[in-house]
């Protein structure tokens, strides 16, 4: 703990810091709350996602084979992504990205000399790269998300645990200094008082 002067001068400096720290904690823990709300939420998403893509690898499991043929390998050249949107999304100050589109090239293909399953098969690929991409961010998101909720947890953990019984606990050893100076000024006063009267009865 560090040194304080027991002084009304740091008694007020102690109670003004003190009301500081009492202002802008609810304002962090409503932040932590938000984030920790947001967090958990997003985890909620990506488990979802998790499911969604292990449940298009399934079905892809079924066709496999067919990637395997020679018709297969015009797939690859077919996926190319023109336009890909990501916004912003603000969580308790903090912006993170969220998908908006995404967008494949429209690539010509003859649909007569291609197999039925050709289109299915590009349909499941072009959903599996969405699927991917989305899960992409939401790991962005969880990562900015986490990395600002460790902050503010760290400094509502400071001013509940640390600033504040501090400021408390220094006020109250500055208030007691005071107030023993106070009753020792008066003891003293006393003293001088009734020497003061020993003496001018001595006089009389």
């Amino acid at each position: 703990m560090s040194k304080i002067k027991l002084t009304k001068n740091e008694l007020k400096l102690q109670r003004d810091g003190l009301k500081r720290f009492q202002l802008y904690l609810p304002t962090l823990q409503l932040k932590q709350q938000q984030l920790q709300a947001e967090v958990s939420q997003i985890r909620e998403s990506l488990a979802a996602l998790d499911r969604e893509l292990q449940e298009e690898y399934k079905r892809n499991q079924q066709n496999l084979g067919l990637f395997s043929l020679p018709a297969a390998s015009g797939l690859a050249g077919l996926l190319e992504v023109s336009d890909w949107q990501v916004g912003t999304h603000n969580v308790a100050g903090t912006d993170v990205p969220v998908f908006v589109s995404l967008t494949f090239a429209e690539l010509p293909y003859d649909l007569f000399s291609t197999p039925l399953w050709f289109d299915e098969a590009l349909a499941m690929l072009k959903k599996q790269i969405e699927l991917r991409l989305r899960r992409q961010l939401i790991e962005e998101q969880l990562e900015l998300l986490g990395m600002e909720l460790r902050i503010v947890t760290q400094r509502v953990n400071l001013f509940e645990k640390v600033k504040i019984p501090e400021a408390l606990d220094n006020i109250r050893r500055i208030n007691i200094y005071i107030g023993d100076q106070q009753t020792n000024s008066v003891g003293r006063s006393k003293i001088a008082k009734k020497k003061c009267q020993i003496r001018d009865a001595a006089l009389a």
